[in-house]
């Protein structure tokens, strides 16, 4: 696939995601909160794991629009761990997508529901009834297809996941991590909803084994990738080009990639995890999983 078309294809998609969520994100939400949430997840991100969604779907043909709400979904879910991890009572931080953080735009206690009402919004979304998939104009999305979507993303989200991966995260501020202990930390922190979204996409289809089996160690080997290139630009770029603050890790003591195994090796173990993803999509016998394959390597080309 060509760069041009690739990137007409991000393009595209990333309008069509940010389309609904503008329509399933209520702005009538009350005493504001409909305000916080939308600033919270709209008009902002690099919405890797919708993309990852939404090319998983395409690459075992499968349902677009229940991959449009399952792009959603994870999206959601992403925007509300943001919310909360950069409130005071965690990391503490002030900036986020290039604006203030949500807590101090709207408030402590306003932040903290924005993203408890996202999170739940996510499962809303995947579980409409007949009258919803009506109004949106779609057809009723199987009851089967909607548990197995709930389960994924709650099992990626919950505390074997994400949440399991910044409890480790909070309790590893001063300390010492070799490098199986920082990626357990992070395959759950960052690394689970990555490969959810990938898994979330396949199951809007109908792969067979050896085509799951390769998507979840691609999602797998993608996930950790973007977190150890992300400790790769905490350190080498500047806020302004982030979009947060960088350098935070280091000013909280926090163990990463850089600090555990240097810079150059941090480096050249992006670049492995990128070549690990690939050997993974060439395992799965998809015949059309070029767009996971560029994916793969924007998400590591960052560094470079």
């Amino acid at each position: 696939m060509k760069a041009d078309d690739f990137d007409l294809w991000m393009r595209q998609e990333l309008h069509t995601v940010e389309l609904a969520l503008q329509r399933w994100v209520p702005l009538e939400a009350p005493a504001g909160l409909g305000q916080a949430m939308r600033y919270g997840v709209l008009d902002g991100g690099k919405r890797l794991r919708p993309l990852l969604v939404l090319a998983a779907c395409e690459a075992v043909a499968g349902l677009k629009c229940a991959a449009l709400r399952a792009a959603v979904a994870v999206e959601l879910i992403h925007a509300y761990s943001l919310v909360h991890d950069d409130m005071p009572c965690m990391d503490n931080d002030v900036l986020r997508r290039g604006k203030p953080t949500v807590h101090v735009q709207h408030g402590e206690a306003q932040a903290m529901l924005a993203g408890d009402a996202m999170q739940a919004l996510a499962f809303e979304v995947l579980t409409p009834d007949a009258a919803a998939s009506a109004s949106a104009g779609e057809p009723p999305l199987p009851d089967g297809l909607q548990a197995r979507l709930c389960r994924l993303l709650s099992r990626a989200a919950g505390h074997a996941g994400m949440a399991g991966g910044q409890a480790i995260d909070l309790a590893s501020v001063g300390r010492p991590l070799d490098e199986a202990a920082l990626c357990d930390m992070h395959r759950r922190k960052t690394g689970a909803l990555l490969q959810a979204s990938v898994m979330m996409g396949a199951a809007c289809g109908e792969p067979d084994d050896r085509a799951l089996a390769g998507l979840s160690d691609y999602g797998a080997a993608i996930g950790l990738a973007f977190q150890v290139v992300d400790d790769i630009l905490d350190c080498t770029q500047a806020s302004e080009t982030l979009g947060k603050t960088a350098g935070k890790d280091l000013d909280h003591n926090k163990p990463t990639y850089v600090s555990v195994l240097g810079l150059e090796p941090a480096r050249a173990y992006a670049d492995a995890l990128r070549d690990e993803a690939q050997a993974a999509l060439a395992r799965s016998g998809l015949r059309d999983a070029a767009r996971l394959s560029l994916l793969a390597d924007r998400v590591v080309e960052r560094h470079h």
